[in-house]
């Protein structure tokens, strides 16, 4: 049987991990990789409108299926996707970026080509892509099998994209030795831990969980993408620990659960008494790492003693002053399911749904639309959620059973969302997939509609139409010309885009409101509602508020 070339082996190799899908936009140095991706069974082209849509889409992707594959041509091609990938290795999502370059003879020749700076220097974009990931490679015949697996490891150890580049005149050329035959991410170890550290950490954890008398847990959205996550929720379940997340980690855990208490954010706390909770633990179990981040902090207004605190990282464990290094957090939560005593969850307030506000004639706005989004999701649901106003009102949302949830809080770049929705909906092989989005974030990347068009996928969007940018008059203040937005009739764009079937609609009443989202649960394809916000909603902070978070004013004496 006749060797695969570079490029075939690449994706058959990766294909194997569990991923089915290939997101990005064809280029003539990429071609290798693009045509390739028509000959390994199992894989199907994404051919997305930019190369950003596709990081993000990926980025997406990744998130319901553990990795993902983005491919684009050189310089120009990876430099567009370089800020979706970035946000990939923000939060932690192992994307597989495949870029094309020229041919290994016009860089010996020293011929001078397109998307290049007018000279031979070929190598300046690698440093710049590879500073979005967490390992690269430039593979040829030789290199390419160990090379590969290189990469492979420490993408999954490290759960971040990688960076792998394939000269053209290699990727149409065949693979020299043996191929390695792949397996399915669920069955791959991510890390081993040392056995005596390892010991040593679940000895402490348990001591100090024995100790306590008043415990909570902290679970952070890092254990889906470390894929712990249930093994997580199973301890503090059997702990009888009462748990609570942050605004990043919405939709790591099942918020029915009855030791969920809410979101913990000190002043921005949801329920307000869940910060007392977690502020007056004896113990704090921080599981996956809390991001101290000011947005996800409540402007740094947290107040969590790292005496009292035990958090178990990806591959290492901190207790006070004591670190345990090289114990990968399987292993930890493996042991300590096994060890840790049963206990009975002590009686804790849990957060309650949205109260369903408005009469048929109100006009929408947000208190009138999240209470009944509350009530249409369904198990197995994921929500894809927008950074901007939208988060705001929908982190302290009460999710109900089995409905998960995506952001992107710590990167933040506005326009993530729609793309997403795109790969998450790609993804997931039951359930539907809700975004809200604002009209700002919506116009950064709308052209992905005709995507979801394309490729039948059926989510449900809703955008929330407010004429401007939102969620800057809250951080700063009105009347910037700036902040206003360009004036789109968005109902009108899924017809403009080719998405067949779907239900489209602009609703202006509480009565238009449930009217649309009763023929939503009965339609089989997918939705989009531009639903109007008045833009009075978007009211500036407090200057003192801004201020806490921003650092601008000249502190008094």
């Amino acid at each position: 049987m006749s060797q695969p070339t570079v490029a075939e082996y690449v994706l058959r190799r990766l294909s194997s991990l569990g991923i089915d899908r290939v997101f990005g936009v064809p280029g003539d140095y990429a071609f290798s990789i693009d045509d390739a991706v028509e000959k390994v069974d199992g894989l199907s082209w994404v051919v997305n409108a930019n190369e950003l849509n596709a990081a993000y889409a990926a980025d997406g992707y990744a998130r319901i299926r553990g990795a993902a594959i983005l491919t684009t041509t050189y310089g120009v091609g990876e430099l567009s996707a370089l800020n979706g990938v970035m946000g990939a290795r923000a939060h932690r999502v192992p994307i597989f970026h495949l870029v094309g370059m020229p041919s290994g003879r016009i860089r010996h020749l020293g011929l001078i080509t397109h998307h290049n700076l007018g000279d031979t220097h070929y190598d300046r974009y690698q440093p710049l892509s590879s500073a979005a990931c967490c390992v690269s490679a430039v593979l040829t015949p030789d290199n390419c099998v160990a090379e590969l697996e290189r990469v492979i490891r420490e993408a999954i150890r490290q759960s971040m994209p990688a960076y792998v580049v394939i000269p053209e005149s290699d990727g149409y050329a065949p693979v020299i030795g043996a191929p390695v035959e792949g397996v399915p991410l669920r069955q791959i170890k991510r890390q081993r831990s040392d056995p005596h550290e390892l010991r040593a950490a679940v000895d402490l954890v348990l001591r100090r969980l024995a100790a306590a008398s008043n415990p909570v847990a902290l679970l952070t959205a890092l254990t889906a993408r470390y894929g712990v996550a249930c093994r997580a929720v199973e301890l503090i379940t059997k702990a009888g620990l009462p748990v609570a997340i942050t605004s990043y980690d919405k939709g790591v855990i099942d918020e029915s659960l009855p030791n969920y208490i809410g979101l913990y954010g000190g002043r921005r706390s949801s329920p307000a008494a869940v910060r007392d909770t977690v502020e007056q633990a004896d113990l704090l179990v921080d599981i996956g790492g809390v991001m101290l981040t000011e947005l996800n902090t409540g402007m740094w207004s947290t107040s969590l003693d790292i005496g009292r605190a035990i958090c178990i990282h990806d591959n290492w464990v901190r207790a006070g002053e004591k670190v345990f290094l090289n114990v990968a957090i399987d292993d930890v939560l493996d042991a300590l399911l096994v060890e840790v005593p049963a206990a009975r969850l002590p009686a804790i307030a849990r957060p309650a749904p949205l109260d369903l506000v408005g009469a048929a004639d109100a006009p929408t706005s947000s208190a009138t639309f999240y209470p009944r989004l509350q009530r249409c999701l369904q198990p197995g649901d994921t929500l894809v959620i927008e950074t901007g106003l939208a988060m705001l009102h929908l982190n302290p949302m009460l999710l109900p059973a089995g409905v998960g949830a995506e952001a992107q809080g710590l990167w933040g770049s506005i326009g993530w969302a729609t793309p997403a929705a795109l790969g998450v909906a790609l993804a997931k092989t039951a359930g539907r997939t809700w975004l809200v989005t604002g009209d700002g974030s919506h116009q950064l990347t709308l052209n992905e509609l005709a995507v979801m068009g394309r490729y039948q996928a059926k989510p449900v969007i809703f955008v929330l139409n407010n004429g401007q940018y939102g969620v800057e008059v809250v951080i700063s203040e009105r009347g910037h010309e700036y902040d206003n937005l360009a004036a789109v009739q968005y109902h009108l764009l899924p017809t403009a885009f080719g998405c067949a079937g779907w239900l489209s609609a602009k609703v202006s009443t509480v009565a238009e409101l449930d009217a649309v989202l009763e023929r939503i649960a009965t339609h089989d394809g997918g939705a989009y509602v531009e639903v109007m916000i008045p833009a009075s909603e978007s009211e500036p902070l407090p200057d003192a508020v801004k201020d806490a978070g921003y650092k601008l004013r000249t502190p008094q004496p």
